[in-house]
């Protein structure tokens, strides 16, 4: 109690660098928010920091990853978050907010990579997709079927509509909203991979490029594609009770449901740890962390637990995170990453 108690008296003089803000206003812990894919590795590595330190539980919230980066660049000070945990990278958009509202030493911390799933019931049978099927099930608008290159209104309603070979259900997919990163991931490296599959609208890619990002990123709102928040336990739970949907979350939750859920195969490769970690399964993107550095000397542990999530006992290829389905880096990325934790390396603010 003595050691929390110092800490925190620590803490309240070190404020003073903030300027504006309050020394009796400040916290003894760590404010985390962000991405729901990186919320259980987060929590996994606070929960290991409150167990083998003296400092208090980070607070973690699950907020989705462009939610987490609109509260971690709202300012300096103890009522802004210190982290926030992503499943993609900054976007210059979000640095340039930082930059204006004050935060301007951001530290980027690539952990690992992860698969985004397309997941099913185990009560049904496994789907085999292509990125090419993903694309025309859930494009606002795809090319005619009838021929031509001309794009129309979806006018599919079943996945046996998309492709004689699959199964002649409703096409329901139960998936992440706009402020997720794994949304982004996903119409980005599952839906574009689809649309590139058609030659014309690739091309386009060159010829116009705006048009072409619309096509291929543009989610329908008919009632095919359903948004079911940033709680990927929910999607999980909902399939159980659903064996005719599909839901898309991380690879670390079908990792952690595999009693109830399964991955599809996109393009003839099942999600699994060993095929996305050395690159076979398509649909797979980095994981990262962002640090406000003008907190790191002033809310007590932050060094400490950046050094706890940097450790290979935690993001190691035998760390406890691997345990949980996060896919380690090769040792070089490891390497490079902590040290520029170690050195509190900061992205360019430009």
């Amino acid at each position: 109690m003595f050691k929390k108690t110092a800490l925190l008296a620590a803490a309240l003089l070190l404020f003073a660098g903030f300027g504006t803000v309050d020394a009796g206003s400040s916290r003894d812990y760590i404010s985390i928010v962000g991405s729901s894919t990186v919320y259980p590795f987060a929590t996994t590595v606070a929960e290991q920091f409150g167990r083998t330190t003296p400092y208090r539980t980070p607070k973690i919230e699950s907020t989705g990853s462009g939610g987490g980066l609109k509260l971690f660049c709202a300012g300096v000070g103890v009522e802004h978050p210190d982290i926030t945990n992503a499943s993609r990278a900054i976007k210059s958009s979000e640095i340039k907010k930082c930059k204006a509202n004050g935060v301007n030493g951001i530290i980027e911390v690539k952990i690992g990579y992860d698969g985004i799933v397309l997941a099913n019931s185990k009560k049904a049978k496994p789907f085999k997709l292509t990125r090419k099927d993903i694309f025309l099930a859930l494009a606002k608008d795809v090319p005619d079927p009838k021929g031509g290159q001309k794009l129309i209104r979806n006018p599919y309603r079943t996945w046996k509509d998309v492709n004689p070979s699959l199964p002649d259900t409703k096409i329901e997919v139960l998936g992440p909203p706009p402020t997720s990163g794994t949304r982004d991931a996903f119409v980005e490296l599952a839906m574009e991979g689809g649309a590139k599959k058609i030659d014309w609208i690739k091309a386009m890619k060159k010829s116009d490029k705006k048009r072409y990002k619309a096509i291929a990123h543009t989610v329908r709102e008919d009632g095919a594609y359903v948004e079911a928040g940033e709680n990927d336990n929910l999607i999980v739970q909902k399939l159980d009770a659903n064996p005719n949907a599909i839901g898309i979350f991380g690879f670390s939750f079908l990792d952690q449901n595999t009693d109830k859920v399964q991955g599809s195969f996109v393009d003839g490769v099942q999600p699994t740890f060993e095929a996305i970690a050395d690159g076979k399964y398509p649909v797979s993107r980095p994981l990262f962390f962002y640090v406000k550095k003008a907190h790191v000397d002033v809310i007590p542990g932050m060094k400490d637990y950046l050094a706890e999530f940097t450790s290979d006992k935690a993001w190691g290829p035998d760390g406890y995170l691997a345990e949980k389905g996060m896919i380690p880096m090769p040792k070089e990325e490891r390497m490079k990453f902590h040290e520029n934790v170690k050195l509190m390396n900061t992205i360019s603010m430009k």
